[in-house]
């Protein structure tokens, strides 16, 4: 866009959304007789449990502002719910802070800390596009690596916001409790912020299936991993796969309290608050643990009929330890083997959305319903 009378430029210069990119083979798979199978993006698709809804609509009635900060009784419930499910005890309520999603403050969190020029953001080489994004509105540069002793001393020099994600989006990767010690004891001799992202923790799987035995996943809180000492810690969580809330945009944030306290007074005055019925719906979401296991069981089953119908098909799983994907490579090019997926009619997420990291990889969403996770499985093993 350019100004009316010269030739300033307006607009910041981002990417193309990299989804758009997927528009042939999604036009290829939708011309299968049976229908597409869409495994890509990862969009819940299962009912919005009762509870929540049934919070929701008796919060309905709200003609006043929200509370930025959120309301004493959600910020209750999450400081419980790390507690109950997360091994963080004693977290502060006001060490709490809802957002629009977890996806605006992964975006906008660099910014918030007051990041720019000259100041660097480390993500992991495999990752969410969003955390690139985030630095570059801030004016800020990111930087991919999954151990900061392998930056250069000029970059270590300059690094701000360490992002951890575990686990992890697209490759299920989980960082045990000593994994996340590391990354916080090397971070804060930086002087630098650790933001983890934690959206998937209740979906973890085999040695991480709390339901089945296994471990909690950990999160960046649990003071096995901090020393029980917040400073230069934040949680990121959103409800939105645990509790198919996608739609409500319920998410949080929690940790240091100077910069939960600095991030309350910025979305005042940018005006970015969670909606009060949202807000309710969140609160009863985090005191009712049961839909949540009957969600992680709904996708137990579909990551159990998948995993063996990808093998068979010539696909090797790696990582995938939890959340919501199997990441996946046929060892060769990623998009040879979207392609050949999409003649299937299944379309997948490509690895190379994450990262030149992710060549040779694709994400397949354990997101569909158990009729379309059915019509793909009889569609690889009959391509076999």
């Amino acid at each position: 866009m350019t100004a009316h009378g010269g030739d300033r430029q307006f607009g910041i210069a981002l990417p193309d959304y990299p989804w758009d990119a997927m528009a042939p083979y999604v036009a290829q798979a939708n011309q299968h007789p049976g229908g597409a199978v869409n495994l890509s993006i990862g969009t819940p698709i299962d009912p919005t449990p009762a509870v929540i809804q049934q919070a929701l609509t008796a919060a309905a009635d709200a003609p006043g502002y929200p509370t930025t900060h959120g309301t004493d009784e959600l910020r209750a419930a999450v400081s419980d719910w790390f507690s109950r499910r997360r091994g963080v005890p004693g977290l502060d309520p006001k060490d709490v802070l809802p957002t629009v999603g977890s996806k605006e403050l992964v975006a906008w969190l660099p910014t918030l800390l007051g990041l720019g020029e000259g100041d660097v953001v480390v993500r992991p080489t495999v990752a969410y596009p969003t955390y690139d994004i985030g630095a570059v509105l801030a004016g800020a540069t990111a930087v991919a690596a999954d151990d900061l002793s392998t930056l250069d001393g000029d970059t270590r020099s300059r690094v701000r916001l360490v992002w951890v994600n575990s686990p992890a989006n697209p490759t299920g990767r989980v960082l045990a409790a000593a994994d996340l010690a590391t990354i916080v004891a090397e971070a804060r001799a930086l002087g630098a912020v650790v933001a983890s992202d934690e959206c998937y923790a209740e979906l973890g799987w085999g040695d991480w299936d709390s339901a089945r035995g296994g471990a909690p996943v950990p999160s960046v809180l649990d003071p096995r991993v901090n020393g029980g000492n917040h400073t230069n810690l934040l949680a990121v969580y959103s409800l939105s796969k645990q509790s198919n809330m996608a739609g409500y945009r319920a998410a949080f944030t929690a940790g240091d309290p100077d910069l939960i306290a600095n991030m309350v007074n910025s979305r005042k005055h940018a005006g970015m608050i969670v909606p009060f019925p949202v807000q309710e719906a969140m609160r009863a979401a985090l005191n009712d643990d049961g839909h949540v296991q009957t969600q992680k069981d709904r996708y137990r089953l579909r990551r159990e009929r998948l995993i063996p119908a990808l093998q068979n098909f010539g696909l090797r799983i790696e990582d995938s330890a939890a959340g919501l994907y199997l990441w996946a490579t046929a060892g060769e090019d990623t998009w040879a083997t979207v392609e050949r997926f999409a003649a299937l009619g299944i379309i997948v997420g490509p690895g190379t959305f994450y990262g030149d990291a992710g060549r040779g990889f694709i994400r397949v969403a354990l997101t569909g319903t158990d009729e379309r996770i059915d019509a793909a499985v009889e569609r690889l093993s009959a391509a076999r």
